[in-house]
Order: C-alpha cells, then sequence, then structure tokens
C-alpha cells in the first residue's frame, strides 16, 4: 500500500467515523451497501460488513434510530446513549476500511482518531440538542434532528467519493459548531458578561 493510499483509507475511516457522530447506523449502512455492491475495499476481519444480510440490518436499524430521533424527549435519551455507541461505531468504520495496514496502525488509527472523532461529533450535537431543548423546549429539536440526518448522509456518501474533501467538512463542523456553541454560552451569562 502506498502513502498515497494509506492516507485516503485513514481519511475515509476518520469521515465515516465523524459521520457516525450524527448517526450510528446510517454511515455503517452506506458503507455497507458500498461493500456489498462492489464500492469499497473492507478488511478481511469486516467482510461481514458486506453481505445482503448486513445491509437489511443496517438498514432497519437506520429508519428506527433516524424516525425515533423526531420524538420529543426520546431524542435526548437517545443521545445518552449514542455517545458511548459512536465511539464504537466510528471504531468499527474505520478499521473496516483501512485495508492492508498492520493491526499496531489500523487498531491505533480506530480507536483513537475513529472512536474520537465520532465521540466528539456526538458530544457536540448532543450539546446543540440540549441547548435547542432548553431555548425552544423541544420544538427546535427536530430541525436539529434534520441538520444530523443531512450531516450523516453526505459526510457519509462524500467520504466514499471523495475522503479528503468529506474529511474537510468535518473540520467546517467542528469549527461551526464550536463557535455556535461559543455563542450559546454567551447568551447564557447571568450577568450578560462573555466568559473570559
Amino acid at each position: 500500500m502506498t502513502n498515497v493510499d494509506l492516507g485516503l483509507s485513514i481519511a475515509l475511516g476518520i469521515a465515516l467515523a465523524a459521520a457516525t457522530g450524527f448517526r450510528l447506523f446510517l454511515p455503517l449502512l452506506v458503507l455497507s451497501a458500498a461493500a456489498w455492491t462492489g464500492h469499497v475495499n473492507l478488511n478481511d476481519s469486516f467482510a461481514w460488513l458486506g453481505t445482503p444480510a448486513a445491509v437489511l440490518m443496517l438498514g432497519t436499524a437506520a429508519i428506527v434510530e433516524v424516525a425515533a430521533f423526531y420524538i420529543p424527549g426520546v431524542d435526548n435519551l437517545l443521545d445518552t446513549v449514542a455517545t458511548p455507541g459512536a465511539v464504537v461505531a466510528g471504531t468499527i468504520a474505520s478499521a473496516a476500511v483501512m485495508t492492508d495496514v498492520s493491526p499496531m496502525l489500523k487498531w491505533t488509527a480506530a480507536i483513537i482518531a475513529g472512536g474520537g472523532v465520532a465521540g466528539i461529533t456526538q458530544g457536540v450535537t448532543a450539546m446543540l440538542r440540549a441547548k435547542s431543548t432548553v431555548f425552544t423546549g423541544g420544538l427546535g429539536n427536530s430541525a436539529v434532528a434534520t441538520a444530523e440526518l443531512g450531516g450523516a448522509t453526505m459526510v457519509s456518501i462524500l467520504a466514499l467519493a471523495a475522503p479528503v474533501a468529506a474529511l474537510g467538512l468535518v473540520v467546517l463542523f467542528f469549527w461551526m459548531a464550536f463557535r455556535l456553541v461559543r455563542s450559546l454560552a454567551r447568551r447564557t451569562q447571568p450577568d450578560g458578561k462573555s466568559p473570559r
């Protein structure tokens, strides 16, 4: 494997992992369908992801997950379960696409980069949903859920087509989310002063 191929497989893995931070099952479904149709190669240990049974199972789970995030109250509850789940799903997505890589490098990158990025993405979206619940009484949560669904779909598909561009989109999301969270934090200061 060349350095370029290695870099692309790591970028693909990290971008897919970030997408699992938006939705657990949708990025895995996209990866599974791509592997089943021969558009992406999986590590031998994860060949099961490219089977029709995996596509069916992940498709069902993705539909249930997407629908559940539109139910007020359930969405906030799901965030508590989704955070550790995102770390696991991000690790799996990253490791699955790193082919011809030594196990040490694969698992180090998958756990630290893949799981870490997925956990951070999920944490940021959970924080945004919590703020939405406070400021809108939960009425704005469907907009957050729609943005998450769009993010998971776009990043997953873009990761397969252009992994480096998908990684750039993830960085842009983190930058925008950081600015939004800072802005919301300033508004919630009781004395009206900006945090230092």
